[in-house]
C-alpha cells in the first residue's frame, strides 16, 4: 500500500503557464516545419525556403502573442465583471450570499448545521475570496492574466520554430526536407514528454499524441508543395 506524503505534489499551480507554453512550442515546431517541409517539396533554392521558415518564426510568434493576449483578455474581463457583481451583491444582500454559500456546501456532502458554520466561519474571514473561489471558481491559480499569456506563446513559439529552421540551415539543399521532418519530429515526441512531466501525467502518450499530429501536417503540407511545385 502507498504511503501518503506529507509533502504533497500537485500541479494545478502550472496549468496557466503550461497550456501557454506547450501550446506555442508545438505550434512554433509544427508550423515552421510544415511550412519548409512544403517549400522543400518544390524546387525553391535553399535561401528562398529560408527566408520563409524566418519570416514564419516572426509571423507566428506575434501572431501568437495577440491571440493570446486578446484571448486571456476577453477570460479576464468576464472574470472581473463576475468579482464587482459579487463583492457588491455581498455588500447588498448578505444574508443572501451566505445561504447561497452554505447551500455549495450542503451540495457537496456536509450537515445543514456544518455548512451553516463553515459559511460563517468562512464569510468572517474572507467573504469575497470564499465566494470567488466556491461559487464562481476563481482562484489565485487559475485566474486568467493575459499578459503573462501572451509573452509565454510568443517565447515558447519562437524557441519552437527557431529547431526546424536551424535543421534546415544545417542540412544540404538535397536533403532538406528529411532533415527538417525528422529532427522537427524528434523535438516534438522531446517536448510532449517535457509538457507531460511538468504536468504530472504520461509521457507516452503524450509524445505520441504531439507527433502524431505534427506528422499528419507536415505530410500534407509537404503533398500541397510537391501538387504545385517540383519534387525535392
Amino acid at each position: 500500500m502507498p504511503r501518503h506524503s506529507a509533502q504533497e505534489r500537485h500541479f494545478i499551480s502550472r496549468v496557466g503557464w503550461l497550456r501557454a507554453a506547450v501550446l506555442g512550442a508545438n505550434d512554433g515546431i509544427i508550423s515552421v516545419a510544415s511550412l519548409i517541409a512544403g517549400m522543400a517539396a518544390t524546387a525553391s533554392d535553399k535561401g528562398t525556403v529560408v527566408v520563409t521558415g524566418v519570416a514564419a518564426l516572426v509571423a507566428g510568434a506575434l501572431s501568437m502573442a495577440a491571440g493570446e493576449y486578446v484571448s486571456v483578455s476577453s477570460q479576464a474581463d468576464t472574470e472581473q465583471s463576475d468579482l464587482a457583481r459579487e463583492r457588491q451583491e455581498l455588500v447588498d444582500f448578505p444574508e443572501a450570499e451566505l445561504e447561497e454559500l452554505t447551500q455549495i456546501y450542503i451540495a457537496r456532502g456536509l450537515s445543514r448545521e456544518l455548512a451553516e458554520q463553515v459559511a460563517a466561519s468562512l464569510m468572517e474571514a474572507d467573504a469575497f475570496g470564499a465566494h470567488a473561489r466556491d461559487e464562481l471558481g476563481i482562484s489565485e491559480h487559475t485566474q486568467a492574466r493575459p499578459i503573462q499569456a501572451a509573452l509565454t506563446s510568443a517565447a515558447t513559439f519562437a524557441a519552437g520554430a527557431i529547431l526546424p529552421v536551424v535543421a534546415l540551415l544545417l542540412s544540404p539543399r538535397p536533403f532538406a526536407f528529411w532533415t527538417v521532418t525528422l529532427s522537427a519530429l524528434a523535438c516534438l515526441a522531446v517536448l510532449g514528454a517535457i509538457g507531460a512531466a511538468a504536468g504530472g501525467s504520461g509521457a507516452w502518450k503524450a509524445a505520441a499524441r504531439v507527433v502524431f499530429w505534427g506528422a499528419l501536417a507536415m505530410a500534407v503540407t509537404a503533398a500541397v508543395g510537391r501538387i504545385f511545385g517540383a519534387g525535392v
